[in-house]
């Protein structure tokens, strides 16, 4: 009761300061804005009080009618007006613990070789394929963005550009350190190492994501390495773009023409600008979760992969499984439902009225 009493005193409030003629315009419209999403909340919560008013005056009506066909009629009314009841709470639910506004964006899947030299290298390939099935699996286009490769068919580092329908919903908690234990092909011993590569999910930026001063710019070209013939190898096609205000370096030295390794490196510069924004942001409500235990950081330890007991543990939602071979494979779906669900229930810990705050 407190809550609806808190939110309906800040929607009075935020009515008062409209009428203030001296607001700047700036203020005026993010006010307007959170008016309308109280608002919108106030008349859902009256709809679904009302609701269940109706349904209590039902029940007393069923109990209080003996005859049997009439209770049979007031059961039914019950079972309808329950699940109309059920399904306003959702909504509200949605409304008050809205998901993640990027959850729906298509990603930039980034993986880097860590601790372990050529077996690093090696496991980051097979992270690369891991995600390419799970998002084959899921519908979605998966290209190879660019690749540092080695001479053992690793990758020192790998970009994945995978597009779809809530691509970043399903991989955002796939950033951070992912740890590998097995057999090195390279070891003739037979030792259990461990390895490490690490993970950056990038969202998508969209236009009016990320304001990019042209001169903050520095563009650089160079000639690309690696296969690609004597034009590839002979002009200036390469493209490396630094974003002088935060020091973000990219590249992309894919395509033949420099002007298409231009346009995919801002993509990704775009990309990484926003995912530093959206990390601060989630910063910010982790502070509010009391008790709450990793914020999908990169330098934290998300996953362990061990061969030898065909084991996987995510250490964001505590669950080990005995089928890393079938998840080397792309079948992350019981890893990524367990850390969705975890998500839910941590959008839940933040008041609406705290998250107004932290939006704004």
């Amino acid at each position: 009761m407190q809550q609806w009493q808190e939110i309906k005193k800040r929607h009075d409030d935020i009515v008062l300061q409209l009428a203030d003629a001296s607001l700047e315009n700036a203020t005026r419209a993010a006010l307007q804005k959170e008016l309308s999403q109280l608002s919108t909340i106030l008349a859902k919560h009256h709809d679904l009080e009302s609701l269940e008013h109706y349904i209590k005056q039902t029940q007393t009506q069923a109990a209080a009618n003996a005859d049997a066909e009439l209770a049979l009629l007031y059961q039914e009314e019950l079972t309808d007006l329950e699940h109309r009841s059920r399904a306003r709470k959702n909504e509200l639910d949605n409304l008050m613990f809205p998901p993640d506004a990027h959850d729906n964006r298509s990603i930039f899947l980034e993986i880097r070789a860590g601790t372990g030299g050529q077996e690093a290298a090696l496991f980051a390939a097979d992270m690369a394929r891991m995600y390419t099935n799970y998002g084959v699996k899921k519908g979605w286009k998966v290209t190879v963005e660019s690749t540092s490769g080695t001479d053992l068919g690793g990758f020192r580092e790998v970009v994945l550009h995978m597009q779809g329908n809530n691509v970043y919903g399903h991989l955002k908690f796939e950033s951070g350190v992912h740890r590998v234990q097995r057999v090195p092909a390279t070891e003739t011993q037979g030792r259990v190492h461990t390895s490490t590569a690490t993970v950056a999910v990038l969202p998508e930026a969209e236009e009016v994501d990320v304001n990019i001063n042209p001169s903050d710019l520095r563009i650089d070209t160079f000639r690309a390495g690696g296969a690609g013939g004597q034009h590839v190898n002979m002009t200036d096609s390469a493209v490396r773009i630094t974003h002088i205000p935060t020091g973000v370096v990219v590249s992309c030295q894919d395509e033949r023409s420099q002007h298409k390794n231009k346009a995919k490196a801002m993509k990704r510069l775009q990309a990484l600008i926003l995912a530093a924004e959206v990390e601060r942001q989630h910063a910010q409500n982790s502070k509010l979760r009391k008790g709450l235990v990793g914020t999908g950081q990169r330098a934290e330890k998300v996953r362990t992969y061990n061969y030898p007991q065909n084991r996987v543990t995510d250490h964001q939602v505590d669950i080990t499984l005995k089928k890393l071979d079938m998840v080397m494979e792309g079948n992350l779906d019981e890893i990524i439902d367990a850390l969705q669900e975890k998500e839910r229930h941590d959008r839940m810990g933040i008041s609406f009225l705290e998250r107004i705050k932290i939006s704004h």
